[in-house]
């Protein structure tokens, strides 16, 4: 029975101290978050399917973040972005043993790589990697997964499954961006 009562207090204490794990306290006794960040890491969807072309990949390491910007020669808004396994267009191919990092982000975005004549419009052959990532905090790799029947597919890989959000914004000039940060920690 004493047993049984230690065993419960010792529980209570440990569902306290994990309840509080990872959170810090500002002065007026409230949980702050890091970097004011609240984004969570749940999929994220929105957007429709557009024939404008990506144009550009590139990657931007933050205070607080780092960011994937994919451009696209026209305006583009539609975009599916989550954790867990990513393919290649029209193959079926699994990236993950190709791509660097502890989590992947698939990243599908409704517009494709290629141009009216189905010549491709970003320099990237399926299964390349796009940019070197050395010294970014979050980001480990970016792999092109192919365009195929207007959709075109990378795999993001990340340190961790953390924070991330999307964000679609217009220009330069006639062009649009699809926006991917990824938190450095929660």
């Amino acid at each position: 029975m004493r047993i049984r009562s230690a065993l419960t207090a010792l529980a209570v204490v440990l569902a306290g101290l994990v309840a509080s794990a990872g959170s810090s306290t500002a002065a007026g006794g409230t949980t702050a978050a890091y970097c004011g960040i609240t984004w969570g890491s749940a999929e994220k969807s929105a957007g429709a399917l557009s024939d404008a072309p990506l144009v550009e990949v590139r990657t931007g390491r933050h205070d607080c973040y780092d960011r994937v910007v994919f451009e696209f020669a026209g305006p583009v808004n539609g975009y599916a972005i989550g954790y867990g396994e990513t393919w290649t267009e029209g193959e079926g191919l699994a990236l993950s043993p190709y791509t660097a990092g502890g989590a992947l982000l698939r990243v599908s975005l409704r517009a494709p790589a290629y141009d009216d004549d189905h010549l491709g419009t970003v320099p990237y052959a399926v299964g390349e990697h796009v940019s070197n990532l050395l010294r970014y905090p979050t980001l480990r790799d970016v792999v092109f997964g192919g365009s195929f029947e207007g959709y075109s597919t990378f795999a993001v890989g990340v340190r961790a499954r953390l924070p991330f959000r999307v964000l679609v914004l217009a220009g330069p000039g006639t062009h649009s961006r699809v926006v991917l940060d990824v938190a450095h920690q929660w």
